[in-house]
């Protein structure tokens, strides 16, 4: 009886082990995986599915990625080759991706080389990573980059430090280089990049530190001519050399270039004289200004001299050409009405305060999107735009005005609105002074009220705030900083799509029902209070109320959806406002003279249908703290809730709540849900004492089943 035994027990252990190797030699070919993460970020989002599947031309990926890297380091080298990987599963025979060893460490000698001179020619650079060896901290240079060629067009990641945000970046660049070859086929103009070059600058370059000035003329010509043959040769370029004294005041004003000028150097034999040093980029009258030569101040040192350098400025010549052609969709962004800028407030820096400038929502939203600045007092919304954004206003809209933006949204267009309640001006002492705190009222909110949202003129401020670590000088310890409430989960709406995954925040600060749908977007905490008069946002003034009935929650931010019915239904339709005069004297004002030639009409024609009183489906986003949107509140890669929040506001007013849930899909801050004392004590309690119970438990029973089979066992042969 034993034999037939033991050779049926060596038969099944073979059969297994042939089973195991088969399932390898098919896994090698099969690719597969179960992601069991909450938001499956270790699986493709449907909006980079949809990127690649899309590809109609080869679309090649050059990875270059040291060997043998540290943790987290080699991780991220791991979880982009998976990334990519079902990437090309998903897109098929056009889309190929190949590693290449860049490290110095291998044997592979020549072929190392030039895997890194290629690097180097795409504009990968090795980053300096740390490294732990042998209980020593050391500095490293590794390559951890890639670029995507999409038939001559290139997009580069230089450096991947982490796997945060990846597929949002790869997804990204695929949708732009996509967009991009479109775009190019589709233009009939070129694109005239135009040089100014005073040939005088030559004479006075050493003596400001720019020797290469007398090249840099060719190399601008070369760098224009390589981006030629990478876009279609969509590019027309001409230099133009000004002497003249009254051509260079005409150029230097109309292009906005910096002109130069030089007194008398009797030493090296050179005149006084003027310049200017720039290049104009313009396509179908518009224009941007690149320059050659910039001034920096540096403090003790003085004045010093920059030229331009060739490779960036070509880089900069392809980011203004992106935005001219338009490769993304447009959006609009009201610049007047007293609207922060785009961009850098470079007379705030001047006068070394605080700027006003939107620098960092531009440059997030300008990668998305091609943003139209719209001034309001003098042009028109145009036709078929997406979405417009209005940025804290502070100055009063005419009724023709608001009138413009009720007809754009009856047309279709959304509308996002970051609005404050108040205005801080600053007190009478300057910087020292107190600051006031004017209630803002621009009529906009009139329109608001109307659509189904009424902007209260309050601080909304909170017990759950951020709070402020101060310095030793001070004492030390925390400071609450009451007016910037922290928005945690169960105050934020996650049912939205471009809501998901979004865990926390810090901010500052008649329709038809059944047409219109209003959501809840985000809320303080019930601990909250409003301030309404006598504004002080001094945090050492602030204290919450003595008791807790006056706390309360308050909405912070809406998204209204539907069918809107205009203000101005029923209405006769808004006279455009002439030019306000400041004389009030009625003799001095020219009065109009009659025309020659008078105007025809019958009587009893009437115009009609000048309103369009219901909307096409439309949103409109009201969130009330335009602060959300200034760069101490943002950062520079979009990856903070903030940023990610606002972004995914901006892409599902586009329709793209694809991209908005891809950006999400990993998030910086996911805090832990807050607990109350009891429960804590409870999970404290059960750690300690109650798992050791159970152990205890699991052994008890399996001692007694035990047991109980060696009394069967026992019964049976007794």
């Amino acid at each position: 009886m034993g034999k037939p035994f033991l050779k049926e027990y060596y038969l099944k252990f073979i059969l297994y082990a042939v089973v195991i190797v088969l399932l390898n030699v098919a896994g090698l070919s099969l690719f597969f995986r179960f992601d069991l993460t909450a938001n499956r970020i270790y699986s493709l989002s449907d909006a980079s599915k949809q990127a690649v599947s899309t590809l109609s031309e080869p679309l090649n990926i050059k990875v270059f990625f040291s060997k043998n890297l540290p943790a987290p380091h080699n991780n991220t080298e791991r979880y982009l080759r998976d990334l990519l990987t079902e990437y090309a599963a998903q897109a098929g025979r056009y889309f190929n991706f190949t590693f290449y060893n860049v490290s110095q460490e291998t044997d592979m000698g020549d072929e190392a080389n030039r895997n890194r001179e290629m690097a180097r020619d795409y504009g990968i650079s090795p980053v300096q990573i740390r490294v732990m060896e042998n209980d020593e901290l050391k500095f490293k240079n590794a390559y951890m980059g890639l670029v995507i060629l999409h038939g001559d067009l290139i997009e580069k990641i230089p450096a991947i430090t982490a796997t945060d945000g990846l597929e949002y970046q790869l997804t990204c660049a695929i949708r732009k280089l996509n967009n991009k070859v479109s775009a190019l086929l589709r233009q009939t103009d070129k694109i005239n990049v135009t040089m100014y070059m005073s040939p005088g600058l030559n004479r006075i370059a050493p003596l400001i530190g720019l020797d290469g000035l007398p090249h840099l003329g060719d190399e601008v010509a070369a760098a224009v001519e390589k981006l030629n043959s990478k876009n279609l040769n969509i590019f027309q370029f001409e230099r133009k050399d000004i002497s003249n004294p009254d051509e260079l005041e005409k150029v230097t004003k109309k292009y906005d270039l910096m002109a130069m000028h030089w007194p008398d150097v009797p030493g090296r034999n050179i005149e006084a004289g003027s310049g200017t040093a720039g290049l104009v980029v313009e396509y179908k009258g518009k224009t941007q200004t690149l320059p050659l030569i910039t001034a920096v101040e540096i403090p003790i040192i003085g004045t010093t001299y920059q030229m331009a350098d060739p490779q960036g400025l070509g880089e900069q010549i392809t980011a203004v050409m992106e935005k001219l052609i338009g490769i993304n969709k447009d959006i609009g962004y009201l610049s007047d009405h007293g609207c922060p800028t785009l961009g850098p407030d470079r007379m705030a820096m001047m006068q070394g305060r605080e700027g006003n400038g939107l620098a960092v929502f531009d440059q997030l939203v300008g990668s998305r999107y091609n943003i139209k600045q719209i001034p309001l007092k003098d042009e028109g919304i145009p036709e078929g735009l997406n979405c417009l954004v209005i940025a804290k206003p502070t100055q009063h809209f005419s009724d023709y005005e608001l009138f413009q933006i009720d007809q754009a949204l009856m047309k279709g267009t959304n509308i996002a609105v970051f609005a404050d309640a108040f205005e801080e001006q600053q007190g009478r002492g300057g910087m020292m002074g107190m600051p006031s705190f004017a209630p803002i009222d621009t009529g906009l909110e009139k329109l608001l009220a109307h659509y189904g949202v009424q902007i209260q003129k309050a601080y909304v401020l909170d017990k759950n705030a951020y709070k402020q670590q101060l310095p030793q000088s001070q004492g030390g310890g925390e400071q609450t900083i009451y007016f910037a409430p922290v928005i945690k989960d169960d105050a934020i709406n996650n049912d939205p799509e471009f809501m998901k995954n979004i865990k926390g925040l810090v901010a500052k600060g008649g329709q038809d029902e059944a047409k219109v749908s209003a959501v809840r977007l985000l809320s303080s905490s019930d601990q909250a209070w409003l301030m309404e008069d006598n504004i002080n946002l001094n945090p050492m003034f602030l204290s919450p109320p003595p008791t807790d009935k006056d706390l309360s929650t308050y909405d912070l931010a809406y998204l209204l959806e539907g069918q809107f019915t205009s203000y101005f239904k029923g209405k006769p339709v808004p006279e455009k406002e002439a030019g306000e005069t400041d004389i009030q004297d009625e003799d001095k004002i020219e009065k109009p003279q009659p025309s020659e030639a008078p105007a025809k009409n019958i009587e009893g024609l009437e115009a009609g249908n000048r309103v369009i009183e219901t909307s096409a489906p439309a949103k409109i986003f009201v969130l009330g703290c335009a602060q959300m949107l200034h760069d101490n509140m943002l950062d520079e890669q979009g990856r903070t809730t903030n940023a990610t929040f606002l972004l995914n506001a901006i892409d599902h007013l586009n329709g793209d709540d694809g991209t908005a849930l891809l950006r999400s899909k990993q998030q910086t801050l996911n805090p832990i849900s807050d607990t109350d004392p009891l429960t804590k004590n409870i999970i404290k309690g059960f750690n300690t004492i109650g798992l050791c119970i159970l152990v205890f438990l699991f052994g008890l029973g399996v001692w007694f089943f035990r047991s109980m089979k060696k009394k069967k066992i026992a019964h049976m042969f007794g």
